[in-house]
C-alpha cells in the first residue's frame, strides 16, 4: 500500500484542477459548427500540434511500466523503435494528403472514395481502435491506489475528470488540456530517473540487479512475438489520432513537420519511462502486480512532495490521451454512426450527436475495463483483431494506384478480422501446446488474408476510364 503526504494530495488536486480549468476556459471559445467544435477551426498551429500530438501518444504508462517490468529492453523495441519508423513515413507519405482532404474521420474519407458500407464496417473497426478502455483502467488504478476507492467509483470519477469539459469545448478544450499535461508528464519522468540514478546508481546498479533478458532487445521472446508488435506498429497508418489532428493542422505542413518533431520527443519520453521500469524491476523484483510497478518504485524513493509530482506526472501521461481517445470514441459515434443513420442530417447537429457518442463512449469504456483488467491484453487483442481489416483500405484510399473495387474491399475488412478472431480461439483451443502452430499469431494470419485479397483485387482491377484514352 502507498502512502501520501497532505503536500502529495496538495499537488494532485492541483494538477486535477489545472487541467479542468484549462479545459473549461478555452473551450469557452468552441463554437458549435462542425469544424470548430471537432477539430478547432483547422487552424491548430505547430506548437500546439506538438504538445497535443505527443502527449495524446503516451498514455499507456501503466502498460509501458507493466511491460518493462516484465520484459525490460523489449518493452521499447516493441513500444517505442518501431513507432518512429511508421510515424516518419506517416508524416512523409500521408500527413500532407489528409490536410487536404479536410474531411473529418477516417470512414469519411473510406465511404468517399469506396463507398458507405465500407466507411460503416471501416467506423466499426476505428470505434474499437480507439476505446478508450485502456486508460481509463489505468487511471483508475490510480485512483484507487491513491484514494482508495473501489474499482466501479475510480473508474467513474476517471470518465468524469476527461469528459466534462469535451461536452461543450470539443477538440480545443481536448488539445488545451494535452498541452498543460505534456509539461507535467515530462517533468515527474525527467525528476524520478535523476533520483533514481543519484540514490540507487547508473548503469551498473541495473547490469548487477536485473535478469540478464532485461538489458536485451528482444526478451528472450519468440521472433513471432516480436514481428506482431511490428506489425501492430502498422496502427501508426491507421491512427485515428494522427488522422484527426493532421485535419486540425493549420496546413499540410504544420502536419508533416509536427509529427516529424515530435518523434524526437517520443524517443526522448521512452527513454525516461523505460529507464523508470528497469529501477523499478532492479529495486523491486518480486511485485505481484506489474501494472503498479511505476507507483510502488515511487513509493520506495521518492519523498513527500516529490511523490505528488510523479503521480501527477503518471496521471498527465494517461489523462492526455484517455481525453483525447473519447473524443475520437465519441466523434466516431456521432459522426461515424448517428449522423449516417439519420435521414437529412445537419452540420450543425454533430456537436449534440458527438456529445451524445462521449456519453455511450464512457459507458462501454467502464464496462470493457472492469471485465478486461489487463492493460497489456486490452492493447494486443485489439490490435491483432482490427488492424489487419483497416491498414490497406486506408493507405489505398490516399494512393489510387493501389484502390481496388469497393465490394473486394469490403471482403477484405470483414474476412482479415474474422481471420484473426477465428485463429485466435482455434489456437487456444487446438493449439495451446508448444507446437508450430502455436507461435502463429492472430494478426498474421488476419494480415495474410488481407494481403491475399488485396492483390487478388489488384491482379483483376477494372481499367478505369482515362487510362484506356489514347
Amino acid at each position: 500500500m502507498v502512502s501520501f503526504s497532505i503536500s502529495d494530495y496538495l499537488i494532485i488536486f492541483i494538477f486535477f484542477a489545472a487541467v479542468l480549468l484549462f479545459g473549461f476556459y478555452f473551450g469557452r471559445q468552441t463554437k458549435k459548427d462542425a469544424n470548430d467544435y471537432l477539430l478547432s477551426g483547422r487552424k491548430v498551429g505547430l506548437f500546439l500540434f506538438i504538445l497535443t500530438n505527443v502527449s495524446t501518444w503516451y498514455g499507456g504508462i501503466l502498460g509501458i511500466g507493466e511491460f518493462t517490468y516484465r520484459y525490460g529492453l523489449m518493452s521499447w523495441f516493441t513500444q517505442g523503435f518501431p513507432y518512429y519508423l511508421f510515424a516518419f513515413l506517416f508524416a512523409i507519405l500521408f500527413a500532407k494528403k489528409i490536410r487536404t482532404a479536410s474531411l473529418f474521420t477516417i470512414p469519411d474519407k473510406l465511404s468517399q472514395v469506396y463507398d458507405k458500407k465500407v466507411g460503416l464496417a471501416s467506423a466499426v473497426l476505428v470505434f474499437v481502435l480507439v476505446s478508450p478502455a485502456p486508460y481509463l483502467l489505468m487511471t483508475a488504478n490510480l485512483l484507487s491506489l491513491i484514494f482508495g476507492t473501489g474499482m466501479i467509483v475510480s473508474l467513474v470519477i476517471g470518465v468524469l475528470l476527461s469528459v466534462l469539459y469535451l461536452l461543450n469545448g470539443g477538440f480545443r478544450a481536448n488539445i488545451y488540456a494535452d498541452a498543460i499535461q505534456f509539461f507535467v508528464m515530462f517533468g515527474g519522468f525527467i525528476v524520478v530517473v535523476f533520483i533514481a540514478a543519484s540514490s540507487l546508481g547508473g548503469f551498473s546498479y541495473l547490469h548487477n540487479n536485473l535478469p540478464p533478458d532485461h538489458l536485451q532487445l528482444t526478451g528472450g521472446a519468440s521472433p513471432t512475438y516480436i514481428i506482431v508488435w511490428f506489425l501492430i506498429a502498422l496502427w501508426t497508418f491507421a491512427d485515428p489520432g494522427f488522422h484527426q489532428r493532421c485535419y486540425a493542422a493549420k496546413d499540410g505542413n504544420t502536419a508533416a513537420k509536427g509529427i516529424i518533431i515530435s518523434i524526437f520527443f517520443f524517443a526522448l519520453f521512452d527513454f525516461l519511462t523505460t529507464t523508470t521500469g528497469l529501477y523499478a524491476r532492479a529495486l523491486l523484483p518480486n511485485l505481484k502486480n506489474p501494472v503498479l510497478s511505476f507507483p510502488l518504485f515511487a513509493e520506495k524513493i521518492l519523498g513527500p512532495g516529490i511523490k505528488g509530482i510523479f503521480y501527477a506526472a503518471m496521471f498527465a501521461t494517461i489523462m492526455s490521451t484517455l481525453n483525447s481517445f473519447f473524443f475520437l470514441s465519441g466523434t466516431t459515434i456521432g459522426r461515424d454512426f448517428i449522423f449516417r443513420f439519420k435521414k437529412k442530417g445537419k452540420e450543425e447537429e454533430l456537436k449534440y450527436f458527438t456529445v451524445i457518442g462521449l456519453l455511450i463512449s464512457g459507458i462501454v469504456s467502464i464496462i470493457v475495463a472492469y471485465f478486461i483488467p489487463s492493460v497489456i491484453e486490452i492493447w494486443y487483442t485489439i490490435g491483432s483483431f482490427c488492424i489487419p481489416g483497416i491498414i490497406f483500405p486506408i493507405i489505398s484510399s490516399y494512393y489510387p494506384k493501389l484502390k481496388i473495387d469497393s465490394s473486394i474491399i469490403l471482403l477484405e475488412i470483414i474476412s482479415s478480422v474474422l481471420l484473426s478472431v477465428s485463429w485466435f480461439f482455434i489456437r487456444q483451443i487446438y493449439f495451446s501446446g508448444n507446437s508450430f502452430l502455436s507461435e502463429i499469431e492472430p494478426m498474421l494470419v488476419g494480415l495474410s488474408g488481407a494481403i491475399l485479397i488485396h492483390l487478388w483485387g489488384l491482379l483483376f482491377k477494372k481499367p478505369s476510364y482515362s487510362s484506356l484514352k489514347v
